[in-house]
């Protein structure tokens, strides 16, 4: 395991989703207080969570089975997002980016009314539009502040990003910042 990596940014995802979270624990709870247990340890490696990412997690988390000792461990800091420059190539990728998944929706929405057009419109049909409008527009690219708080805070802090999200690895890999999936991880706090 790289000896280099000091500095861990963490996305929410490694202790909800079940593939991940299981390298921990069973239930999201667990899983965060164990991967804390360890990381308590580890003297030469700093977490840190965006506050937004941080608040996130607790939503999923039982605090009170949580020592505020532990929960220490994880440092919450906000990126600069005044101070932070980023290359305007990434506005300009995001910007098409966002047309070219409006379009690809648009077009899965007509497609869907072609298809209903002479049937009654159920549940079924609604939920499945649904799910593959979200696939066009939100599945690999970043689609929350959460998700910019985490690539601005580990370009800031040069740090390694952790996480399970197709579409923050994308962006994290066009501004050149190293990633980890949580698996690594659990490699390096064990």
């Amino acid at each position: 395991m790289n000896k280099h990596i000091n500095k861990l940014v963490l996305d929410t995802n490694i202790f909800i989703n079940p593939k991940s979270r299981d390298l921990f624990g069973n239930s999201p709870t667990e899983a965060f207080k164990k991967f804390l247990e360890y990381a308590v340890k580890k003297e030469n490696i700093q977490f840190f969570m965006p506050p937004s990412i941080f608040n996130e997690l607790m939503d999923f988390i039982d605090k009170k089975t949580i020592s505020h000792q532990l929960l220490l461990t994880m440092q919450k800091k906000s990126p600069k997002k005044y101070e932070l420059k980023v290359p305007g190539f990434l506005l300009y990728e995001l910007i098409d980016d966002i047309r070219k998944r409006v379009n690809k929706g648009l077009r899965l929405s007509e497609k869907a009314i072609r298809e209903a057009k002479d049937k009654e419109i159920t549940e079924d049909i609604i939920s499945n539009l649904r799910n593959k409008y979200r696939a066009a527009l939100r599945e690999g690219t970043i689609d929350s502040k959460e998700d910019v708080d985490l690539i601005l805070l580990a370009k800031e802090l040069e740090a390694t990003l952790v996480t399970t999200d197709k579409g923050v690895i994308t962006w994290a890999e066009k501004l050149g910042i190293s990633w980890l999936e949580p698996d690594y991880l659990k490699k390096l706090v064990i």
